[in-house]
């Protein structure tokens, strides 16, 4: 394979209408050579900060030189801009609404620039589907070996979703404290994934044994435990997932429904 010839595409399109198959046709049609990595077609819709998410923990995995196209754009047709953009040795393309920042923050040698070349449009933009119609084509152009000054300036700023930091709060029963989180989103196995990455952890719990409890929606979850086999029958517990942040499980079960928690809801560690 060629670099720059494989397109890992991330929407919120579903599988049931052809929208994908009309992107990938549009490539296709510029780069009949084009291979294709199906990220994720089931963003959950219009939920810009989950998309987020999935690119950020998982660019990792994908080889250098690849080419992201994320749609996830409730806005398509306003005034929002395009980005094209090189970071982590990988090109994006996508919306300017916060889908890409989290990638974006993560390199500080990060090019980002707006996609404003009309030769880069479809001959009929649709105000409804600006991913077929112009980011497409525009992530075509960079598998041609296009710079990105082709596509457009280089810009300084762009749309940002925050970040939700953890926190530590008053003192439990560790001399550390309580770390406080919160569910970033829910897996379809019901996992809830919160924002407390590996590190954070580690450094929290230096002065413990590894033991601590998780308390969310008014209910208690126990950790540190390394499988989702770890836990008893319906048993709330805290591990690290296989992208490096802590989730909160329950063993043969869904949190999400045992819990009754969602994302945004406030995980608070305790040291056992």
């Amino acid at each position: 394979m060629r670099e720059g010839r494989l397109f890992v595409l991330t929407t919120d399109f579903g599988l049931r209408d052809p929208y994908v198959a009309q992107v990938k046709g549009v490539i296709l049609s510029e780069i009949p050579e084009a291979t294709f990595l199906d990220l994720t077609h089931e963003i959950p819709p219009q939920d810009v900060r989950h998309g987020a998410w999935v690119l950020r923990t998982s660019y990792a995995w994908c080889p250098a030189g690849a080419i992201h196209l994320a749609v996830v754009d409730p806005k398509v047709g306003t005034a929002r801009r395009i980005l094209a953009a090189r970071a982590h040795g990988q090109m994006w393309v996508g919306p300017d609404n916060g889908l890409l920042s989290w990638v974006l923050r993560t390199d500080p040698n990060a090019q980002v620039h707006s996609v404003e070349n009309p030769a880069l449009r479809r001959p009929h933009v649709s105000s409804t589907f600006q991913g077929r119609d112009i980011m497409a084509p525009s992530a075509a152009r960079l598998a041609r070996g296009a710079p990105l000054a082709e596509l457009g300036p280089r810009v300084d700023r762009y749309e940002q979703i925050p970040w939700p930091e953890p926190s530590t709060g008053a003192a439990g029963t560790g001399a550390a404290g309580n770390l406080r989180g919160q569910v970033l989103l829910a897996d379809r196995f019901g996992n809830l994934i919160t924002n407390i990455d590996a590190a954070r952890l580690d450094a929290w719990m230096v002065k413990s044994d590894g033991r601590f409890r998780a308390r969310i929606a008014g209910r208690e979850a126990r950790g540190l435990v390394t499988t989702y086999a770890d836990g008893e029958y319906d048993e709330a517990i805290a591990l690290l997932g296989s992208h490096g942040f802590l989730e909160i499980a329950v063993s043969l079960g869904s949190a999400a429904g045992s819990l009754r928690a969602g994302p945004d809801a406030e995980v608070v560690l305790e040291h056992a």
